[in-house]
This record gives C-alpha cells, sequence and structure tokens, in this order.
C-alpha cells in the first residue's frame, strides 16, 4: 500500500486534470455505472464535529474506495484544515487496499474541481465578476477552479474577518494576477456578481436571494447537513436547482430541505443532478437571466477516481511510502 501525504496530493493534482476527472466520474455514475451510497455520519459527543465515512465505486476506471474523514469547523483560523482524514484505495481484482492518502487535500481539490465543473456548465459564457464568501482553504482552491472555468476580471471575497479577507485578496491577487478584492460585506460581495462561491461553516443563511443578480450561478459548498444552510429561501426558490446526487440532496442539503420545509418549493424544484446536465439530458441554464444553483454535498465517486489517479501518478513519478501491510496467504 502507498501512502500519500497531501504535498504529495497538492504536487500531483492540478486542478484542471482534477476537473476532467471530476467530470468523468459524474457522467459515468449519471449513467449508472457507479455506486455512491449516502455517506453515514456520527456526530461527536460535544457537537464540535463529526465523522464522516463515503464509500463508492466505479466501472470506469474499475475500482473502489472510502474516505473516512472529520470535519471540524472549529479548526478554521488554526494550523489546522477543517477537514481531517484519509482516503483509502481498493484494487478491483482481489480487493487489496493500494493507497492510503490524506483526504484533506484531496477533499480541497476535488470540490472545488466540482464547482469548476458546475460553473462551465452553468455559468454564463461571459461571466466575469466572481464573489467568494469565505476565506479559508475552499477558497482559495475555488479562486483556483473559478479561474479556470472562465476569464473573470474581477473577484471581490468577504469573511468573518476583514484582516483575512485583506491578507487573501492581496495574496490571490499576486498569486494569480487578478484583481481580487476584499468587500466590506457578504451584500457587497454577492450583488452584481455573475457567479458567487459560498465556502463557509455557516449553519444559517450568508447569501439572500434579492442580491443575487439576473443570470448569477452559485455554487453552494459549505452546508452538507440537513440543519445547515448558506443560502436563504428566496436564493432557492429562485434559482433552478442542481446537485452533484439527488440521493444526498434530498438527505443532506439543508439549503433544499430547509426552503422545501418552510413551502416555498417542492421535490420538484431539484432540476438535475450535474452529470445528467453533463450527458446532455437536461439543458441546464436556458436563458442568459436565469439563476441557476450547484449544490455541491461532495459525493464518494470523486474520491475515488482521484485516488487512483494519485496512485498511477505517484507510482510513475515514485512518491510516495510503500507498506506493505500482508494480506497473503502464508
Amino acid at each position: 500500500m502507498l501512502l500519500l501525504t497531501g504535498d504529495d496530493v497538492r504536487a500531483l493534482l492540478p486542478m484542471t486534470e482534477c476537473m476532467e476527472l471530476v467530470e468523468d466520474a459524474l457522467r459515468t455514475l449519471a449513467r449508472g455505472d457507479g455506486l455512491n451510497p449516502l455517506r453515514s455520519a456520527m456526530w461527536l459527543p460535544d457537537r464540535t464535529g463529526l465523522l464522516g465515512v463515503m464509500p463508492g465505486w466505479l466501472a470506469s476506471p474499475r475500482g473502489a474506495g472510502i474516505k473516512v474523514i472529520t470535519v471540524m469547523p472549529g479548526n478554521h483560523g488554526t494550523p489546522y484544515d477543517s477537514h481531517q482524514g484519509v482516503v483509502l484505495v481498493f484494487e478491483p481484482e482481489h480487493g487489496r487496499p493500494v493507497a492510503l492518502i490524506d483526504a484533506g487535500s484531496v477533499t480541497a481539490i476535488r470540490t472545488a474541481a466540482a464547482s469548476g465543473v458546475a460553473t462551465r456548465a452553468l455559468a454564463r459564457e461571459d461571466a466575469r465578476s466572481l464573489a467568494i464568501v469565505g476565506t479559508g482553504v475552499e477558497a482559495a482552491t475555488h479562486l483556483e477552479a473559478m479561474l479556470a472555468a472562465r476569464a473573470f476580471e474581477e473577484v471581490r471575497v468577504v469573511g468573518r474577518s476583514a484582516d483575512r479577507a485583506r491578507t487573501f485578496a492581496e495574496r490571490a491577487s499576486s498569486a494569480h494576477g487578478v484583481s481580487v478584492r476584499a468587500a466590506g460585506s457578504v451584500r457587497e460581495a454577492v450583488e452584481g456578481a455573475d457567479v458567487v462561491c459560498t465556502v463557509t461553516s455557516s449553519a444559517t443563511p450568508v447569501v439572500e436571494g434579492a442580491w443575487l443578480a439576473p443570470g448569477c450561478h452559485v455554487n453552494a459548498v459549505g452546508a452538507c447537513t440537513p440543519q445547515a444552510r448558506e443560502l436563504d429561501t428566496e436564493a432557492v426558490r429562485r434559482a433552478r436547482f442542481f446537485g452533484d446526487s439527488r440521493e444526498s440532496v434530498f438527505h443532506e442539503s439543508g439549503d433544499f430541505l430547509l426552503a422545501r420545509d418552510e413551502g416555498a418549493i417542492g421535490d420538484d424544484h431539484f432540476t438535475a443532478e450535474l452529470g445528467e446536465v453533463l450527458l446532455g439530458r437536461d439543458p441546464g441554464r436556458r436563458s442568459p437571466d436565469e439563476i441557476t444553483v450547484f449544490e455541491s454535498l461532495g459525493i464518494a465517486v470523486e474520491d475515488v477516481v482521484v485516488g487512483q489517479r494519485l496512485l498511477a501518478k505517484a507510482h510513475a513519478a515514485g512518491i510516495g511510502v510503500d507498506v506493505d501491510l500482508g494480506g497473503r496467504r502464508t
């Protein structure tokens, strides 16, 4: 079994390559050639975080994997990412575990990659202004994915800390050669934006539907439990609503479920899985003024396909640490 650290993952997994992998995985799942059961999550007794288990399987490239991860919102502002865990990859012939990979780095890149795929599929071609709500790890990877998806000319970022937002803006402007500035409020960041990414740990709405400009596309990323939401009811009601997994949306998406519980929408407000859009089964955006939302809950097949690619590239580059677990008959 090959052990790969976070540094290994970042060295081996460029964002554009990850976007192609995620797109392929979503297409495969939508065709029925994958298995992606609902994740199992257990809250820690003090409710400071949760432990999640996410298994998945793909027919092509054939293989299975599982991600075991903790989500600790209190890690924001500390040296530790909010997501801590491992991705375990199994080879299909004998079921041997062949790779153990840092899950925090995989999650940060593949989550942003999924938003990048959604932005390419759903945002207007002429999208030029971007708002990022949040200043953590996902904010940084989402900026990279958004710049790969569209030719943004202006980026506004906002977070709970004005100082962190300014620091993020300065570093991002230098790193990407694009104008990034810290906004004074979420409303200031969001109003007039062509694309909005919400990458927060908030359990209550941070974006109001009244702020969304006609034609806006929203990547809603941070809320992944039925009780948490980043978008208010009006934002959900105004939009065509897409997700990475229909089953996950109906069980885990507080953005969708809480708006439904308030009577503003019904189950039929869910439009399609992103994979169905990629296969041409749904048109996605139907007009320049239509508002679209991609609800990114994160699904295991994304981790499986990324884990398989990382294993192959690590072997080719001689990266990682080999560990013999045994597992053979003696």
